[in-house]
């Protein structure tokens, strides 16, 4: 079983409540979006930080629990900006992804944190940074499971999106209730997971806390076993 946690920070406004929920769930994963990255230690509890987003004011990290997994590589990505983004530039990478050796299975998975264009985009355009997403990460494990968790920014016909993604070959699973309530005309399951080579046993979303959007845990198998060399 593999746990994470994707949580968008609301402008790094959430950041105190990361070690109470690392301390309060075995974790594998923590997936941070909207953060202060120049705040972030190298440590939260069990967690070490593979790494996070440079150029960004709303940045992204990956933190991963050493003592089960190896940090292979770790790369940031920009992806394909709406017009809110060129004119106030608040994300410049919007997606982060983390090879990662996992020596209590023997095999290799890619664990990413993604931050899909803000409302103000069309969901076409946040179509195409997810394709864009998932190809920019098969570049770090060509042939390995990938979990990509964030903010996808996408309220409504996510049945279109789902059937995008299976035709992708990727499984889109939505969190047991919403995600984002804030707003009366924008709410939903705004933050929500798109996989391969993983079978989701569940997502459950989290008590909300100082962020517009609340926590997600994921709990995910390999769908297969390892190849052997």
């Amino acid at each position: 079983m593999i746990r994470a946690i994707s949580y968008n920070l609301r402008k790094n406004s959430a950041r105190h409540e990361l070690v109470d929920l690392v301390s309060k769930f075995e974790l594998d994963a923590l997936c941070l979006q909207e953060v202060d990255t120049s705040e972030l230690p190298t440590e939260l509890g069990h967690l070490h930080l593979a790494d996070s987003t440079k150029a960004n004011r709303l940045g992204l990290a990956v933190y991963y629990n050493r003592d089960r997994f190896e940090a292979i590589t770790t790369q940031t990505f920009a992806l394909k900006k709406s017009l809110h983004d060129r004119l106030l530039a608040p994300a410049h990478e919007r997606l982060i992804g983390t090879l990662l050796q996992d020596r209590q299975e023997g095999r290799s998975i890619v664990i990413a944190s993604f931050h899909a264009a803000p409302l103000t985009a069309l969901n076409s355009l946040r179509r195409n940074q997810i394709a864009a997403a998932h190809a920019e990460l098969r570049t770090l494990g060509t042939e390995s499971p990938t979990l990509m968790v964030g903010d996808y920014n996408y309220p409504l016909f996510k049945e279109n999106l789902g059937e995008r993604m299976t035709a992708s070959g990727y499984d889109l699973t939505l969190s047991d209730t919403l995600t984002y309530t804030r707003y009366k005309f924008f709410r939903g399951h705004f933050d929500f997971a798109t996989s391969v080579g993983l079978a989701i046993s569940s997502i459950e979303t989290l008590p909300r806390g100082n962020s517009d959007h609340m926590p997600i845990l994921i709990s995910a198998d390999y769908t297969s076993v390892p190849a052997q060399k």
